[in-house]
Formats: C-alpha cells, structure tokens, sequence
C-alpha cells in the first residue's frame, strides 16, 4: 500500500510526480528545488538555494510526523561541483548527528535552471 504526500508547507508538485510517497515503512521525497512554498525562486545562490532544499524536506517530512532525524539516503544534484563546499555546509548544519547515506554528483542541468536540488529517503 502507498500514501501520496502532499502538503502546502512545501512547493508543490511541477509535473506528474508526487512531492512524497510513504510506503512499507518508508518516506520517498522527490528532489526539492529551492522554491519558497508560494512557488518563487528564493536566490540564485547555491548556498540558499541548498537551505531551501532542505527546509522543502523537512516541511514535507514534519507533514506527515516525520522529521530530518529519520533521513537514511539522501541525494544532492549540483549544476557546478566548485559549490560542493558551500552546500556541503549548509547541508551539514540541518544533520549535526548521525547524519544519513549521500550522494552528491554534477549534474549537465537541473530544471529551470536551478543550482541545487535534493532528494531524500526516511523511515516514517
């Protein structure tokens, strides 16, 4: 059995996706892009476009009774690998503990053009 996620704390959705799918135990958060919730571009640098990231998920997460905490995997898509160092910080300062799996790869180009996207798998 699967649970669409959808809350208005986070962006919605752009296409034919789910902004989460709870299902067997698990929490599947598609990538969030550094949308405010109203649906504007909140900057175009990496670093706060990375916050926003986060905060999308963890918005979507807390929508459900889940929270950070619970993160297993995540994955990071840069359009630029020189802003690891940047959004590594940023990213870091939202799992200060036990922090989950990560991937982090440069992508050619993420939609509409945006710096950083994440996405992230929990337990519920």
């Amino acid at each position: 059995m699967k649970e669409i996620i959808s809350t208005p704390s986070a962006p919605k959705a752009v296409g034919p996706y789910s902004q989460a799918v709870k299902a067997n135990g698990f929490i599947f958060c598609s990538g969030q892009l550094p949308y405010a919730k109203e649906g504007q571009l909140i900057s175009e640098d990496a670093g706060e476009q990375a916050k926003q990231c986060m905060e999308n998920l963890k918005s979507i997460l807390e929508s459900i009774g889940s929270n950070l905490d619970k993160v297993v995997k995540t994955t990071i898509f840069l359009s630029d690998m020189n802003n690891f160092k940047i959004v590594n910080e940023i990213y870091g300062s939202f799992f200060k503990s036990e922090p989950p799996a990560r991937v982090t790869i440069q992508v050619a180009r993420l939609p509409f053009d945006v710096k950083v996207e994440i996405d992230a798998v929990a337990v519920s």
